[in-house]
């Protein structure tokens, strides 16, 4: 389906409730380069582009008045742990953790401009935008709940996962075409889990919120590489017993093969 297309039907969906008397001086329009990316053993990482216009009616702001885009995509969600080490008698050991309970595996920002140059403190920390208001709730004791951004466990999180490029805050990667066209790269690294990717686009203008379009893609494995993740999914013990008998005559092989004699 073409680009075209897509912003076509894109429009008509959201005009239907405007049609029906919602009132809302301005809308977005948006649509993604492609909606299923397939990895194959080759995969070594790629970038989707994202594109999006700003529909104005009577109500809207007075022409000329300077909107910022911020682009969050996350996904999929999985617990994770993060520990801290110490090191004692000249061996690293850990010495606490922290379960973070269904995290985004990748999360990607990207806005036109700095994050704290969009918008007051309160509106980003209650529109979750950016890194450092984005929830990242985490185990603790009988409890899950988030905590502040300088929350060392959080901190050393958000810098472990992005070393890998699975976590980014890019403040100048939405470009505005026109004053109401945009469009922004979503760089996908080579080590992307698959599964399925939210797309959430808000719209502010003069520091206050206006308007927001959701969008998603899915990232699958295909070939040889979808057949072994399935049978470790599906059939776990099979897959267990496969693999140990793999290993047993490589083993053996190998022993034959660089047996001195």
């Amino acid at each position: 389906m073409s680009l075209c297309v897509r912003l076509l039907i894109a429009s008509l969906l959201i005009a239907t409730p405007l049609l029906c008397g919602a009132a809302r001086a301005e809308s977005l329009i948006v649509s993604v380069s492609n909606h299923r990316v397939t990895v194959t053993p080759n995969y070594s990482g790629e970038e989707l582009v994202l594109f999006g216009s700003i529909e104005r009616d009577g109500k809207s702001r007075p022409a000329g008045t300077p909107y910022d885009i911020v682009v969050t995509v996350s996904g999929p969600r999985a617990d994770m742990v993060t520990r801290r080490k110490e090191r004692k008698l000249g061996i690293w050991v850990n010495v606490d953790s922290r379960a973070f309970v269904q995290a985004p595996a990748y999360l990607g920002i990207f806005a036109n401009r700095p994050i704290a140059a969009i918008a007051p403190p309160d509106v980003l920390r209650r529109q979750q935008i950016g890194l450092a208001n984005f929830p990242l709730p985490q185990r603790l004791g009988p409890d899950i709940a988030d905590v502040v951004p300088t929350d060392p466990f959080r901190t050393a999180f958000i810098r472990l996962r992005t070393e890998h490029g699975l976590y980014r805050e890019q403040t100048s990667a939405v470009t505005f075409l026109t004053p109401t066209l945009f469009r922004t790269g979503i760089p996908l690294p080579a080590e992307v889990p698959i599964g399925t990717y939210d797309i959430d686009i808000k719209l502010l203008a003069d520091g206050a919120f206006v308007a927001r379009a959701e969008t998603a893609f899915e990232i699958v494995k295909v070939g040889f590489e979808q057949f072994v993740a399935n049978a470790a999914r599906h059939h776990g013990l099979l897959y267990g017993l496969a693999t140990a008998m793999m290993a047993l005559m490589t083993g053996w092989l190998a022993s034959v093969v660089f047996r001195k004699d």
